[in-house]
């Protein structure tokens, strides 16, 4: 059995929070007073406060070679962090890791290279910090050059690129300089469009053609899932997932990790003074299961924080990726709403063609001038099943619609 090429045990990072307070201002006398003061206080506490803050915590993970895996997390869920410490930039608080094979890292712009030194200069730099001799270097230099596209700009040093050009250099380097691993985290979105899509092949073929091992962090799931083979998913610096790359995304976006979380504490995207959504249910339930053209009924909560003459409601579907399909939003000329007591309660039935599969709700509401009172993100989530009639199976037209059937106040 092939032993793993990365392996991690019990892997921990800390970091300590200062909370001290601002020095007042102190002449040179008063500091040296002090320091001479402090050489007779043994065992003194010193002043101030700080707060342990664990960005990882206790991984457990291998990886072998030729995996294509994709770090899926929220903002701070501890993944720049993880790959830091893989690629020997930050050091683990506790734990063990074993790599085997030299690591081409790709984690901000501008990671490994001198600003003075022009690009030509910093490709042969990366190539000996990576342990490549020149010869070797030499054979993949204009392929190099080719792939990001900076000829005319070869000889000038690299703090005059842009920030594209920046990553479109790095990522060639760390890509085509053979390293077993490439880390690469979202800094490609620097890029635009035709590059990132360039980038996104070569890494399928560095790993599926010649072997090499591919981590790769994104917000973008369907880049997740059209690239990676598996996925491992990281919540509050745990780890909450590993396996495949559809259900590392899927867990990502029920609520195994963090977004489900958000999603039951409803995730507000407006600061809501008026009127907030406190409750959505499908069809009378909770994530409910739903045959295919069965109707949709919608029941949105709303708490009344202040009195407001008239809203317009919206409801919005998104795909289990995150990408909105479809939507609807009261016409013109439907009767507003006005809301003003405690509480209401509204409802939407919908005809719905989706295709099976697994869907959220996002709801909101605007005033008269169309400004947003609430807008529910990612609210709640159901699933279209597959009809079956006399032992046979009834598929949806492609596309997605929904279409009105009634907007009703309940009270």
């Amino acid at each position: 059995m092939a032993l793993p090429l990365i392996k991690v045990e019990n892997l921990s990072k800390k970091f300590l929070i200062s909370h001290e307070k601002q020095e007042p201002y102190t002449t040179l006398r008063d500091v040296m007073a002090k320091s001479v003061k402090k050489l007779f206080q043994k065992g003194v506490k010193p002043e101030g406060n700080s707060e342990e803050f664990w960005a990882l915590r206790d991984l457990n993970f291998e990886i072998k070679q030729g995996d294509r895996v994709g770090i899926i997390g929220r903002n701070g869920a501890g993944k720049s962090t993880l790959l830091k410490i893989l690629s020997r930039i930050s050091e683990p608080s506790s734990g063990k890791i074993s790599i085997r094979g030299r690591v081409a890292s790709l984690l901000e712009v501008g990671t490994g290279f001198h600003p003075e030194l022009t690009g030509r200069e910093n490709v042969f730099l990366n190539g000996a910090i990576l342990g490549m001799g020149r010869a070797e270097i030499n054979k993949k230099f204009d392929e190099i050059v080719s792939f990001a596209e900076v000829e005319r700009f070869l000889d000038t040093p690299v703090k005059r690129y842009s920030s594209g050009m920046y990553v479109r250099l790095a990522f060639a380097v760390a890509a085509h300089l053979e390293p077993e691993i490439l880390i690469v985290d979202e800094v490609l979105a620097v890029g635009d469009t035709q590059f990132q899509k360039k980038c996104i092949g070569k890494m399928e073929d560095v790993s599926k053609n010649e072997g090499r091992t591919v981590l790769f962090v994104s917000h973008n799931m369907n880049v997740i899932k059209n690239i990676c083979k598996s996925g491992i998913v990281l919540s509050q610096g745990k780890l909450v997932f590993s396996g495949g790359a559809n259900e590392a995304v899927e867990k990502y976006l029920e609520g195994s990790a963090d977004l489900g979380t958000v999603a039951k504490l409803y995730s507000h995207k407006v600061k809501c003074e008026f009127a907030k959504i406190v409750n959505i249910n499908i069809n009378n339930s909770k994530n409910p299961l739903v045959t295919i053209f069965e109707k949709l009924t919608i029941d949105l909560e709303i708490e009344v924080l202040q009195n407001i003459s008239q809203v317009e409601f919206f409801v919005l579907i998104y795909n289990i990726e995150g990408s909105p399909i479809t939507g609807l939003f009261q016409k013109d000329n439907d009767e507003l709403f006005k809301i003003d007591s405690t509480n209401h309660k509204v409802s939407v039935t919908l005809e719905n063609n989706l295709v099976p599969g697994k869907y959220f709700v996002s709801a909101g509401m605007f005033d008269r001038s169309r400004q947003f009172v609430d807008w529910v993100e990612f609210g709640e989530m159901f699933e279209i099943e597959h009809a079956y009639a006399d032992g046979r199976l009834f598929e949806p037209r492609l596309g997605a619609t929904l279409q009105k059937v009634q907007w009703e106040k309940i009270r």
